[in-house]
C-alpha cells in the first residue's frame, strides 16, 4: 500500500491542488484517492491544473526592498478585474515578503521550488489558482543586489503603492543624495517607462539587433531607387535615428525634447552621478 506522500504526490497530479488540501483531503477521506479527488472538485480546489493551461494576460508588477536587494515580481492574471483584487494584490505582496525574507538572489524555477509552509511557492500558486478561479504565472522575477548603489523606481498604473502595470527600476551612484538627485532619479525612471530604452547605451545594444536593423535599413533605401554611392551615407544617418531611439543616453529626454539624456546627466557630474542599470517589467 502507497505511504502517505506517494498518495500526496499522486492526489496532487491528479488535481492540482496544493500540499496541505490534498493532505487534509486524504485524511478526510481515509486515503482514498478517488473520494479525496471528488471532495477537492467540490471544494473548487481540483480545478488548478486545468485553469493553468488558460491564457493570462493581465496581472501586475510589484517592488520590494531592503537593505541587500531590490526585487520586481510579475505575476499574470487572465483579467485585469482579478489582478486588480484584494485577494490577488495580497498574494503578490506574500511573495515578495518570501523573497525579502530569502535575501538571495533568485531565478524564477528557484524561487517557484522554495519551501513554503509544508509545500512549496508552485503550491501556493496553485492554491492561488483554485482560489482566484484564475490561471496565474510568474512571468518575471528580477532580484538586484545593492553592492553599496542606490535605486530609484516609477510605478505606471497604481494598484498599491508598491505594486502597478509598469515599473521601472534604476540603480546608480552618486555622493550625494539630495532633493536634486532624488528628483532626477524619479524622472530618468519615468522616462524609461514611457520610452522603453533596450539598453543604456550603443555598445549594451545586441549585436543581432544592430546587424538587423542595418539589413532592413539598406533594403528600404536601395528599394527606394537611391543612388548606390550614397547608400552607405544614408544608411550612417538612418542608424544614427535608430539609436536614438532605442539607447537610453541618446533618447531625447520627455521633459526636454532639446536635450539628450547623456547632456542631463551631465549636468549632475558636481554630485558624481553615475547611471549603471536600468530595468522595466510591464504588461
Amino acid at each position: 500500500m502507497p505511504n502517505v506522500t506517494e498518495l500526496i504526490k499522486e492526489l496532487r497530479e491528479k488535481t492540482g491542488a496544493g500540499f496541505l488540501d490534498c493532505k487534509k483531503s486524504l485524511d478526510e477521506n481515509n486515503n482514498d484517492i478517488e473520494k479525496s479527488v471528488e471532495a477537492l472538485r467540490k471544494k473548487g480546489l481540483a480545478k488548478a491544473s486545468k485553469k493553468s493551461d488558460r491564457a493570462a494576460v493581465e496581472g501586475a508588477v510589484g517592488v520590494y526592498s531592503n537593505e541587500k536587494i531590490v526585487a520586481l515580481i510579475k505575476v499574470n492574471s487572465e483579467t485585469d478585474f482579478a489582478a486588480k483584487s484584494d485577494t490577488f494584490l495580497d498574494f503578490l505582496d506574500s511573495l515578495g515578503k518570501i523573497i525579502i525574507e530569502k535575501n538571495s538572489n533568485l531565478d524564477k524555477e528557484q524561487f517557484l521550488n522554495l519551501k513554503h509552509e509544508n509545500g512549496t511557492v508552485q503550491d501556493y500558486f496553485n492554491s492561488m489558482i483554485a482560489k482566484i478561479g484564475e490561471n496565474l504565472i510568474l512571468n518575471d522575477l528580477l532580484i538586484k543586489e545593492n553592492n553599496n548603489s542606490k535605486f530609484s523606481f516609477y510605478i505606471h498604473n497604481h494598484y498599491r503603492k508598491n505594486i502597478g502595470k509598469i515599473i521601472s527600476l534604476l540603480q546608480y551612484s552618486s555622493t550625494d543624495h539630495n532633493i536634486e538627485i532624488e528628483n532626477l532619479t524619479k524622472n530618468l525612471c519615468m522616462h524609461i517607462a514611457a520610452m522603453k530604452p533596450e539598453s543604456i547605451d550603443i555598445e549594451d545594444l545586441d549585436n543581432s539587433l544592430i546587424n538587423n536593423e542595418e539589413k532592413i535599413q539598406r533594403e528600404l533605401i536601395l528599394n527606394s531607387g537611391k543612388p548606390s554611392n550614397i547608400v552607405d551615407k544614408i544608411l550612417e544617418g538612418k542608424m544614427k535615428k535608430f539609436f536614438s531611439e532605442v539607447t537610453l543616453l541618446n533618447q531625447s529626454y520627455i521633459l526636454d525634447q532639446d536635450k539628450t539624456i547623456k547632456e542631463v546627466i551631465n549636468e549632475y557630474s558636481k554630485f558624481n552621478f553615475k547611471l549603471i542599470s536600468f530595468d522595466l517589467i510591464n504588461l
